[in-house]
């Protein structure tokens, strides 16, 4: 077994359901390491990743290109809320909203990122294979449970 997949089969543990996978995201997110990020994601050409306002990036080594660019400014402190969540035995949808927070000049400076993530159930555990996420606003924290009239 080759060092890249022993690492994997180990982490399967950790990443028992869709939830740990997610939680270990996010914490990869905070430490800024691109190796427990990497990690998380499926192996499989066909992952891709939207950051906001980014283009979308497909393949292993494109989405790892986008997080290390990302972790060259450090850690990023995220907190996710409002998590809503579609499963069955082998997929997983999670819908977040992601709260960034910078420090500036200026202070401290808040996002709002609505973003969705997907994870397969693979023979190591459950791994990401989606990451899209999208520029949201601070009103976005309150939950609107019927549909609008406006599709889009």
């Amino acid at each position: 077994m080759s060092d890249s997949r022993a690492r994997k089969a180990s982490q399967a543990v950790l990443l028992a359901s869709a939830d740990d996978t997610e939680a270990s995201f996010y914490e990869a997110m905070q430490r800024a390491d691109l190796d427990r990020m990497m990690g998380v994601w499926a192996d499989d050409d066909e992952i891709a990743c939207v950051h906001p306002s980014g283009p979308r990036v497909v393949g292993p080594v494109a989405v790892r290109a986008g997080f290390e660019a990302i972790f060259v400014n450090g850690p990023v402190q995220v907190s996710i809320h409002q998590v809503r969540r579609l499963e069955s035995g082998t997929a997983a949808v999670h819908h977040v909203i992601e709260r960034v927070q910078a420090e500036s000049p200026e202070g401290t400076q808040t996002a709002y990122i609505l973003a969705t993530n997907v994870y397969m159930r693979t023979a190591l555990g459950w791994r990401m294979v989606l990451h899209h996420a999208s520029p949201g606003q601070p009103h976005d924290m309150q939950e609107v449970a019927e549909p609008a009239t406006m599709l889009h």
